[in-house]
């Protein structure tokens, strides 16, 4: 089974903390840069997947401060 991109490991690793509670309303995500040596992987695939969670309501990205769990994210 070939192995999942890198942008989509990324989404299901952040949603799968925020419906578990490890990460709640209001938290802080680790930066680009963590987010890349944490996959091993250029910024792109994790400026995707920050791009895809805040589209789809899980995260909200302000520019210059960083990614943060939505107040609400979806159920």
């Amino acid at each position: 089974m070939p192995r999942k991109p890198v942008y989509e490991q990324v989404i299901n690793d952040v949603t799968a903390s925020i419906r578990s509670g490890t990460l709640k309303p209001g938290d802080k995500l680790p930066t680009i840069a963590e987010l890349a040596r944490q996959y091993n992987s250029s910024d792109n695939p994790i400026k995707r997947a920050l791009w895809i969670l805040d589209e789809r309501g899980w995260i909200e990205v302000h520019q210059g401060k960083g990614s943060f769990v939505a107040d609400e994210p979806p159920a």
